[in-house]
């Protein structure tokens, strides 16, 4: 293997000959350990969106395979969607709120649901990803309970801290909005 540290990527001989595999340091479940030029590597092979041949799930030898904590899922997060979503269906049964409410915080988190599906499909084979940001336009647009339930139950994006941070930052404005609808303002808006 040649290695450039700086660029974080590099290229792969395969041992039984063929073309120089290129590998991406994200491509290294475990990071601790930074490869090197002249190390021997274990790898599976995919191709990019540009169908070049590159290397995923790479494992230096001697480093033992990253264990992907699979967890359990944190029961209270996906409660407190579960209850903010009966929250907004008694609101509208209890308050008047017109039902396309409730229908558009489930439709919403639905499709955030499964946006994070497919960002977690595609982190995983290597391809193009949808951006941080627009996960959280999805969030602060309804889909946070769907945000939520994803994380626990897909265990995608549950270490990165400034992501949840942000996602909380959304939640609560997101929260608040729902509060201002039952204001008078709200509910001339809604009109």
């Amino acid at each position: 293997m040649t290695w450039k540290d700086k660029k974080g990527f590099g290229f792969i001989t395969p041992s039984d000959g063929g073309h120089k595999v290129f590998v991406h340091i994200n491509a290294f479940k475990n990071r601790s350990h930074r490869p090197d030029t002249g190390e021997m590597v274990t790898y599976s092979v995919t191709k990019d969106a540009q169908g070049r041949t590159q290397a995923v799930n790479a494992t230096l030898a001697g480093d033992k395979p990253a264990k992907m904590s699979a967890g359990k899922p944190n029961p209270l997060a996906v409660t407190f969607a579960g209850l903010f979503l009966l929250l907004v269906g008694l609101s509208v049964f209890v308050t008047g709120l017109p039902f396309m409410v409730l229908g558009a915080y489930l439709f919403i988190s639905t499709f955030t649901y499964f946006a994070y599906a497919i960002d977690k499909s595609s982190a995983q084979a290597g391809h193009w990803r949808i951006s941080e940001n627009a996960l959280h336009l999805l969030a602060l647009g309804g889909g946070w309970p769907g945000a939520l339930v994803a994380q626990q139950v897909l265990r995608h994006k549950t270490k990165k801290g400034s992501f949840r941070i942000v996602l909380w930052i959304v939640i609560l404005l997101n929260c608040a909005g729902f509060v201002w609808l039952h204001t008078a303002a709200g509910q001339a808006f809604l009109r």
